[in-house]
């Protein structure tokens, strides 16, 4: 498939808080699109205040798709979010509107982009079994150190607390023989199975996105996030999923849920946990040479959503910013 070929799509990507779906919105408006989620928490049913999902009326004005498309007991892999989102995307071409991704999973994003590797082994429910039940006898920090004697590249950039992919990483290894992070490797070998333009919002000014988090978190709890992880757990859903479970904003809630801490000790703890998940995610997305950045800060304030809109239009214009 030659680059003329190849259709054309847009993503909007950057740290939680840091103005994406505002953008994506505005785009899809000026541009005819519909926008696909690519956030590996809002694909969860009843899962609404802590992901941030868009509102009933923002869904109304443009189209959203993946959001609200699994229940929170089930597991969605990133493979699960590619088969997912082909569909959607097709869907969206065929009636000539433009598929605006937007989201903070990079991984799911560049595994999007650039489809599976065909040799990359499925998942092993026997392994992962096996993994999980060492990790319960013997603590998450043991299964990270079998995967950094095999795999010092993927532990290393793996949080031993992100057990899932840890676990998957050894996975692989035990499956091929092969170490998760040449996978990766191979991988980025791959091009782009679309004429992609990948924006980013990017921030000079740090503290102006902490602001911006604090702000969040505050509003997420006045909207019920606490009523909604409270829901959540009387459903038993944190019981059964560890993604649930470990996903921002009811991980942190979740002790005040069980009497175990303060209101305000769980919050001050929410809004740690996300802004170091900002941190992670600009690395994540500045380690892609395939984006291409916008300043949302002049270094002392934001900028008016306006300009940053035009800045989109005119990368977006040009063919040189696609992969």
């Amino acid at each position: 498939m030659t680059a003329i070929q190849k259709p054309k799509i847009l993503a909007v990507v950057g740290p939680t808080a840091g103005g994406k779906s505002a953008l994506a919105l505005a785009l899809a408006k000026r541009l005819g699109g519909e926008i696909v989620s690519c956030d590996s928490m809002q694909i969860y049913r009843g899962m609404d205040v802590g992901t941030a999902k868009p509102t009933p009326a923002e869904q109304r004005e443009v189209p959203h798709h993946l959001i609200d498309i699994a229940e929170p007991e089930t597991d969605f892999s990133v493979m699960d979010f590619v088969a997912a989102a082909d569909v959607a995307v097709a869907d969206i071409l065929s009636r000539g509107k433009l598929p605006i991704l937007c989201g903070g999973t990079g991984l799911y994003l560049d595994t999007f982009l650039r489809g599976a590797e065909p040799e990359t082994p499925g998942a092993d429910p026997a392994a992962r079994e096996e993994l999980r039940e060492l990790a319960a006898e013997r603590g998450q920090a043991y299964i990270h150190q079998l995967l950094r004697e095999v795999d010092p590249e993927s532990a290393k950039a793996t949080h031993p607390n992100n057990l899932r992919r840890v676990i998957r990483a050894l996975e692989i290894y035990r499956a091929t023989g092969i170490p998760k992070s040449e996978w990766d490797r191979r991988s980025r070998l791959q091009p782009s199975r679309y004429c992609a333009t990948v924006i980013g919002l990017s921030f000079s000014n740090r503290a102006l996105l902490y602001e911006r988090i604090e702000r969040r978190v505050d509003q997420m709890i006045r909207e019920g996030l606490i009523e909604e992880t409270e829901r959540l757990m009387r459903r038993g859903v944190f019981a059964v999923s560890r993604t649930a479970a470990g996903a921002i904003g009811y991980k942190e809630l979740l002790p005040y849920c069980r009497g175990e801490c303060d209101l305000e000790s769980a919050v001050a703890d929410l809004k740690t946990a996300t802004r170091r998940y900002a941190k992670r995610q600009l690395t994540w997305f500045g380690a892609k040479p395939y984006v291409r950045w916008i300043p949302a800060d002049d270094g002392k304030e934001m900028r008016k959503s306006e300009e940053i809109v035009k800045m989109s239009l005119e990368l977006f214009a040009s063919p040189e910013n696609m992969i």
